[in-house]
């Protein structure tokens, strides 16, 4: 048998090289074969991403006529969640919150808070604005302050106002944010708030008519660093006659909110100076809306990843002879 004939039996009876190999150059790469093999699997997708349910023809039909059977359905995508109905329609109700946000440079948690919250009260269907009451000062911390200024600046489209913190989310949609008629109501109550379980807590998340926290005369303005604003409002509630309510039925716990505030990272201005520290525990009895001192620098209309909100940047002022406390000296 010449050598062409062995050649031919060895590749009739499986030996030499595979035949596909056969076809490729002596120095044979396997980098050429991986881009083909990409190339193939792009081409496969784009096929498919055509040929499946949708606008237009199947690629290949002539005269933009489709060719062959019925279309397949395209893969699945996650479900959108449905948009909220425009607020002009009934079922959102008469009354319109205003949701005072005290801030100070904490704007990875604005970033999340405001689009969160208004997808959160748009499922709700609350009519609402939010409004970011960002200091600007060099003063030290107001929350109670920046309230008092918010709640100045909301305007007589709104009738109920929300003191709500920045850095906490409810997670449970069966939370009340409608309209407090009976009574100051408490959101974030001991029972939920992860963190402050006392029995005279109302911060966090406060609700109230604008006709309440007048009668309340504000919150005090003397609190200047971090806490206890809250403690002397509490005691203002409850001179002005008016009953804290807070949410039942809610068994979701200490799990019901999310705190995202991080103190490792953000240390919170607690330091009490002078005075401060008798003074924290006083009930004012004069302070409040009537005497809030301050200047709005400038009032912004932001968009949030689809959400609405103002920013106001106000600019607090402090009688030193007052509450020295103020400044860090």
């Amino acid at each position: 048998m010449g050598p062409a004939r062995r050649r031919a039996a060895l590749r009739l009876r499986g030996g030499g090289s595979p035949p596909l190999l056969g076809l490729l150059p002596g120095r044979f790469s396997i980098f050429p074969l991986f881009f083909l093999a990409l190339l193939l699997g792009f081409a496969s997708l784009l096929w498919l991403q055509l040929s499946c349910s949708g606008e237009g023809p199947v690629p290949g039909g002539g005269g933009g006529q489709s060719r062959g059977g019925p279309r397949q359905p395209c893969p699945p995508q996650a479900p959108q969640p449905p948009p909220a109905p425009p607020e002009d329609e009934p079922s959102w109700g008469p009354h319109r919150l205003a949701l005072l946000v005290p801030f100070r440079e904490r704007f990875e948690e604005l970033l999340t808070f405001v689009p969160y919250m208004h997808r959160f009260l748009s499922k709700k269907r609350i009519r609402h604005h939010i409004f970011i009451l960002n200091q600007v000062d060099h003063f030290r911390f107001n929350r109670a302050s920046l309230i008092n200024v918010g709640f100045l600046e909301s305007g007589n489209d709104t009738d109920y106002i929300a003191m709500h913190d920045v850095d906490l989310l409810p997670l449970n949609e069966q939370l009340d944010y409608s309209f407090p008629e009976a009574g100051p109501f408490h959101v974030a109550s001991p029972e939920l708030h992860p963190l402050y379980h006392y029995k005279t807590y109302v911060g966090g998340i406060l609700l109230l008519t604008k006709q309440h926290y007048e009668m309340c005369n504000g919150m005090s303005n003397r609190f200047w660093g971090w806490g206890r604003e809250d403690d002397e409002f509490y005691r203002r509630i409850k001179g002005a006659g008016l009953q804290v309510r807070r949410p039942s039925g809610i068994t979701t716990g200490y799990e019901t909110f999310q705190h995202l505030h991080d103190p490792a990272w953000r240390k919170r201005d607690q330091k009490r100076i002078a005075a401060q520290k008798q003074e924290q525990f006083k009930v004012d009895r004069e302070g409040g809306l009537n005497n809030v001192r301050y200047g709005i620098e400038s009032r912004t209309a932001l968009n949030v990843a689809g959400a609405p909100c103002t920013v106001l940047n106000i600019l607090l002022d402090c009688d030193t002879s007052e509450t020295p406390w103020c400044t860090f000296g």
